[in-house]
């Protein structure tokens, strides 16, 4: 259920863009404001933004990077053997059930139990528009976060109750402007890329691979003068005091699926290091929740 608009003008709300294994900037970030017991009341999650963003809800600090660096040179977890093997380059038995359940258990309990609300963003493939689905109980909605992360040509589509979906990232990238819709004013936003990116258009074969899906290909091509239009919307927000935002201080270049450890550590870590300087801020901001 959506809360009504007025109810969410003083709560807080997080914006996790996606990005990959960047994403773990995004870990380093939310780890800081778990120890530091940094509140929020909702969390608007995309893609890699929404698969680390959930151990935020389940307050498992660590989790992210933990599991990324044990496992990222396991042939079961994500690469070119589970791509070949199984038509996704994440692996679904792995990533989403024998991880989750077995290896580096998320904490469901804790998780079910949060009040925080959580909004995955999916892109349905026969509309090419996104959806924005509240993951409440995250065994049962799990399907729905590997779509919100399952990236174009290297992801089978993720069949949800007749509805077949992909990456959110390609419908919207930063779901910022859903957060101010729904009535919230204090908002939180993690950005994976540095300042100054901006997304230019893509030439991918989107109208020959998905060439049955017209309103699809359409989205995934202009989705950069979406994400362009978002991130000046943000910094008109951030210019004017009302918002916070996070992106990473320091440039590391990294693949969307990084095996180097070193470079997962090193961006994780400086996540760690911009919110640790900005932690006073950003306790203000919260402090002056008048929830």
């Amino acid at each position: 259920m959506i809360n009504n608009q007025s109810d969410n003008k003083n709560k807080i709300a997080l914006v996790l863009e996606g990005g990959a294994l960047r994403g773990l900037y995004t870990a380093g970030v939310l780890d800081v404001f778990m120890e530091n017991d940094i509140k929020v009341d909702a969390i608007f999650g995309v893609s890699a933004g929404a698969l680390f963003g959930i151990n935020y809800k389940s307050n498992q600090i660590g989790r992210a990077l933990r599991y990324n660096l044990k496992y990222a040179h396991d042939k079961r977890y994500m690469g070119m053997y589970s791509l070949v093997t199984t038509g996704d380059i994440m692996n679904r038995e792995f990533c989403f059930d024998t991880l989750v359940n077995v290896l580096d258990p998320l904490d469901f309990e804790t998780y079910n139990n949060s009040d925080v609300d959580f909004y995955a963003v999916v892109t349905n493939v026969g509309t090419g528009k996104a959806e924005y689905i509240n993951i409440d109980d995250a065994r049962k909605n799990m399907e729905y976060l590997r779509a919100s992360g399952s990236m174009p040509f290297v992801s089978n589509l993720v069949e949800i109750d007749g509805n077949n979906y992909l990456d959110g990232a390609l419908s919207d990238p930063i779901p910022f402007k859903k957060a101010l819709d729904m009535g919230y004013e204090k908002i939180i936003v993690i950005l994976t890329r540095p300042e100054g990116y901006f997304k230019t258009k893509s030439f991918m074969p989107f109208g020959l691979v998905y060439k049955n899906y017209p309103n699809f290909v359409k989205t995934a091509k202009e989705v950069y003068i979406k994400y362009n239009e978002t991130l000046n919307l943000i910094k008109q927000y951030e210019s004017d005091g009302r918002i916070i935002v996070f992106r990473p201080s320091e440039k590391i270049k990294m693949k969307r699926v990084e095996k180097d450890l070193k470079k997962l550590q090193a961006i994780y870590d400086v996540g760690v290091k911009d919110s640790t300087n900005n932690l006073s801020i950003v306790k203000e901001f919260v402090s002056n929740n008048n929830v």
